[in-house]
């Protein structure tokens, strides 16, 4: 009897085990990576990459109203794998066709929840979904990424904020590189965020496909080391008018929950890209791949381009018989500067709409639109307006309504500065809305792409970017150019980056000041030229004077002859926060463009990537003494075949770029 009762209780151990701890393995479809999930008192997920760990085991959890855990002691309902390859059509993208192929793991739990997991070959996903009638309400999730050891990262810390409050900022700061155990743990991290997770092998963390939910920031755990873990803004309560001329709206309090959503949904994925080597990840479409499809039909009045800026040039022009400023002549003047060269748009940055307002209705008295607008069209320019956050909230449809039926083409709107739930819920409905009315969006002072751009196509920028903007203003001792070497690396992986590049005024490291009103660029001309072919950037701004560039013509007309959209880009070369080099196809054309950090550098472009044939080659690069002044450059034409190889010597902030032309005569 004895006998019999050890044995049951040793079979009722063994079930107990049993339904407790569930493990599951999943591979990459190139066998390279494997994911470890294990559900049981916690549900943990692991990560490595030929054997060598990469994540350890990190606790995930949702947890919901009345303080229900999705989670922990999570009873399995069922389990489903799958392999899938299909082809992505990306028509304003950096490829204009992506292959996406993954392993997923489904997994269902009592409770009507569930996860998934995916494992590509470039890197691991995971989210949440939810199968419930009613409403439901998210008071906290808990992300976690478990090093194996103190690893360093590059950090970009929350800058400012709102009235001191670190969920209320513009998403823009350079890097720190230090490792976790130094990050300042009062201070909150914007993604994405790129860490050195082992020897030889990078992991950024990001999120892709945010919707009706809030962004995640990343803190260090204080109570596990070696580990980093998400935080969420919380729904805002109450709000106030304010901010920048009136035009944002600030959280004064915020509720005890970070959503509250539909109970039938997904939540947004939680991604880790994880690169072959550096290049490859400033070319990486994980997030886009990630995205929800488009939700337009018809995307062909979607026209990505260039456009001849205002705001930073400080409307600067000169040799003129009017006075420059926000006013008809002055734009007028830009028109016919973008119609001459092939610019396709124009914008009217903050002036126009009468300030302090917070209303597009009304407009200031020097500029008349629609005349703007006809005098445009005769020209083949289009005209997109500047919008502040609140403005464009208060009145959306009617504002969007109203300057479609005028014929504008686009707004750019502006310091949304949160990504709460209730911003993003903004940011979906303003692109629904612009969609309708046949308008494209490029979002200022907002949070990291997270394919939005996929889902909504008529949305074509995002800053989110330490951009140009920055040298108006910034000291001496901000180091623009290792940003350059470094961002591509990380913010671009998320998607398009607003920059505004296209400096004219180009500064070596000793002579750079800031100056408002005439700003100048860190670094050489021609690496002002390389960057419109380095950073994806489907709407471009050429952010100089027109003035400025008609006394600089050869570089002028490079900068409006590159593409903004691509069929093919291939990584070249690089290393984060030291050099890169990118090509990037546009039909038989390929454009390359190198930049590198402080170091001079020698670099050697291969050609071998070319199709058979003899190419006609353009190429700007440094001049022998863009050491000294910084706009000096060499242009020249040779031609070329896939069998070449072009040697460059870069100067210190210095850059390259070159053309490809495909000769068809032969």
């Amino acid at each position: 009897m004895k006998k019999h009762l050890e044995l049951l209780v040793l079979s009722l151990l063994v079930t107990a085990s049993l339904f407790a701890k569930n493990q599951y393995s999943l591979a990459s479809p190139d066998g390279n990576m494997t994911a470890e999930i294990t559900v049981g008192k916690e549900l943990t997920w692991s990560l490595s990459y030929d054997g060598t760990t990469l994540i350890e085991p990190s606790t995930i959890s949702l947890t919901l109203q009345d303080d229900e855990q999705l989670g922990p002691n999570a009873r399995l309902h069922r389990a489903k794998r799958q392999s899938k390859e299909e082809l992505i059509t990306s028509p304003f993208w950096i490829s204009s066709e992506l292959k996406n192929k993954y392993n997923e793991l489904l997994l269902n739990f009592r409770g009507d929840w569930g996860i998934t997991f995916r494992l590509y070959d470039d890197g691991v996903a995971y989210r949440f979904h939810t199968s419930r009638k009613n409403e439901i309400t998210v008071k906290s999730e808990q992300a976690t990424f478990r090093f194996t050891g103190d690893s360093h990262a590059w950090v970009p810390y929350v800058k400012g904020g709102l009235g001191g409050d670190q969920l209320q900022s513009s998403f823009e700061n350079t890097y720190d590189y230090k490792p976790i155990s130094k990050i300042d743990g009062e201070r909150l991290i914007f993604l994405p965020m790129l860490v050195d997770a082992a020897e030889g092998k990078r992991l950024l963390i990001t999120e892709a496909d945010l919707e009706s939910y809030p962004g995640m920031y990343i803190i260090p755990d204080d109570q596990l080391p070696n580990t980093l873990q998400g935080h969420f803004a919380q729904v805002p309560a109450s709000l106030e008018q304010g901010g920048h001329n009136n035009l944002q709206m600030r959280v004064t309090e915020r509720e005890g929950y970070i959503a509250k959503t539909k109970g039938s949904r997904t939540f947004p994925w939680r991604v880790c890209v994880v690169p072959s080597n550096d290049a490859a990840l400033a070319a990486n479409d994980m997030i886009y791949r990630l995205a929800s499809p488009s939700r337009i039909s018809d995307n062909s009045w979607i026209k990505p381009g260039k456009v001849a800026w205002d705001w930073w040039n400080n409307w600067n022009i000169y040799g003129v018989d009017f006075e420059a400023g926000i006013n008809n002549d002055t734009y007028k003047y830009y028109i016919d500067f973008a119609s001459e060269h092939g610019v396709e748009y124009i914008i009217l940055d903050e002036g126009w709409a009468v300030n302090l307002q917070a209303d597009l209705m009304q407009v200031i008295p020097e500029i008349d639109i629609p005349e703007l607008i006809a005098y445009g069209r005769d020209r083949g320019v289009g005209i997109i307006l500047w919008a502040g956050f609140h403005a464009f909230d208060r009145d959306m449809e009617e504002v969007c309504r109203h300057y479609a039926d005028m014929g504008i083409k686009g707004f750019k709107v502006d310091f949304m500065d949160r990504d709460d739930q209730d911003m993003v819920d903004f940011i979906y409905r303003a692109s629904e809305t612009a969609a309708r009315y046949k308008l494209l969006l490029n979002f200022h002072g907002v949070y990291k792409p997270t394919g939005l751009n996929r889902t909504w196509p008529n949305v074509l920028n995002f800053e989110g970017v330490h951009g140009l903007e920055q040298l108006k203003w910034s000291p001496e001792s901000v180091d623009m150019v290792t940003y350059d070497v470094t961002v591509p690396y990380i913010r671009m992986v998320a998607g398009p980056m607003d920059y505004t590049q296209g400096a004219m005024r180009n500064a070596i490291l000793k002579n750079y000041r800031p100056v408002y009103s005439e700003p100048m660029s860190q670094g050489t001309r021609c690496r002002q030229l390389a960057l419109y072919v380095i950073f994806n950037s489907p709407i471009n701004m050429l952010c100089d004077s027109p003035t400025e560039y008609m006394r600089e013509p050869e570089s002028l007309e490079f900068i409006a002859s590159i593409p903004t959209v691509w069929d093919e880009t291939m990584p070249i070369d690089g290393s984060v926060g030291e050099h890169l080099t990118i090509a990037r196809r546009s039909g038989d054309d390929w454009y390359v463009g190198g930049i590198t950090d402080w170091e001079s550098r020698n670099l050697t472009v291969d050609l071998s990537f070319l199709p058979a044939g003899q190419y006609e080659m353009t190429l700007f690069r440094d001049g022998a003494n863009a050491h000294r002044k910084g706009s000096d450059y060499r242009r020249e034409n040779r031609k070329v075949t896939s069998k070449d190889k072009i040697n460059l010597f870069l100067a210190p902030g210095g850059g390259f770029s070159f053309v490809l032309k495909k000769n068809n005569s032969i």
